[in-house]
């Protein structure tokens, strides 16, 4: 269906209890007619400072390369970059979420049931995420346990400028852990509202969130707004940017469970050619090889998030 803004009269809001429903019986016709294309991964846990790290080794990477390469190809015949977002592939749609945002499936998935929460209108990535972005959040966390996060720019690992937020099932590995990073979470140390996690060696902030507050996606909304902007001033950067345009400082990771936020400035994009997203920094890593795993191993996986962050 094509890109289409609600009327003032229409209201489009997701139907609790039929989110798992719909991403479900969309996954299995989007695997059917070759929509959805998820890569293979092969993994194993490579523990640094109390942390099993998840790192998967990507077995196939020829499909999205070669996605990647037909997108920059129709941005230089367009003279404009392409936006798999705006119209969106109808076999990949899973949701309205809201008269703001609508979920589609990750197209090149490496987590089953990996969502994308996107802006029906086109918004940068690199601005600051809003009242609405955490509304459509909350109702995808209302639905079911999971994580979302945010890469904030391309140095965050974004590969779209069309803003968007992801969405993964918990767990994310079975080793009785929901998220790799659960550990680190139980230790972080607060001061008022804003804590720190003492193994995390870079600059980062979490914040604690109620899990009741899924019961009401506009209230959550609201607190967790105000949640986000603490989080960034306590990272040094201004939560109020309006003389900026709503642009962030610098680029930046956030995760979101229904118990807690963290934000994590970043100051590059990967380290020895092994990219770093938002997941990587919840302790689920991805190498394109052997030879990359083995550097990951060498070097450490912390170290990897150290070198990618912004040093205390």
């Amino acid at each position: 269906m094509p890109e289409e803004q609600p009327t003032s009269q229409e209201t489009l809001t997701l139907e609790p209890g039929t989110l798992w429903t719909s991403l479900t019986n969309q996954t299995a016709h989007a695997l059917q007619c070759k929509a959805l294309q998820s890569i293979p991964t092969e993994s194993e846990f490579v523990e640094q400072d109390g942390i099993s790290f998840l790192v998967r080794i990507l077995s196939n990477l020829i499909r999205k390369d070669k996605a990647k390469q037909k997108q920059d190809k129709k941005a230089t015949n367009s003279a404009k970059e392409f936006n798999p977002f705006l119209p969106y592939e109808e076999d990949l749609f899973v949701a309205d979420i809201s008269n703001t945002h609508l979920c589609l499936l990750n197209k090149f998935n490496v987590v089953d049931y990996h969502l994308l929460i996107v802006t029906r209108s086109f918004e940068e990535q690199e601005t600051l995420l809003t009242l609405q972005d955490f509304e459509a959040m909350w109702r995808c966390l209302a639905e079911f346990e999971g994580l979302a996060f945010y890469n904030g720019g391309k140095i965050a690992g974004a590969s779209q400028r069309h803003k968007h937020l992801q969405f993964v099932p918990l767990p994310l590995a079975s080793n009785g852990l929901k998220i790799p990073i659960e550990p680190a979470i139980a230790s972080a140390r607060f001061k008022g509202t804003i804590g720190t996690i003492p193994s995390f060696p870079f600059v980062h902030a979490v914040a604690r969130l109620d899990p009741l507050w899924a019961k009401s996606p506009l209230e959550a909304a609201a607190a967790t707004s105000q949640c986000y902007h603490n989080l960034l001033r306590a990272v040094g950067w201004q939560g109020d940017e309006s003389t900026r345009g709503n642009r962030q400082s610098g680029a930046y990771n956030l995760l979101a469970t229904r118990q807690w936020m963290l934000l994590v400035p970043r100051s590059q994009e990967d380290f020895e050619s092994i990219s770093v997203n938002s997941l990587g920094f919840g302790g689920a890593l991805l190498v394109r090889n052997e030879q990359q795993m083995q550097i990951l191993k060498d070097f450490g996986p912390m170290n990897i998030l150290k070198s990618v962050a912004q040093s205390q």
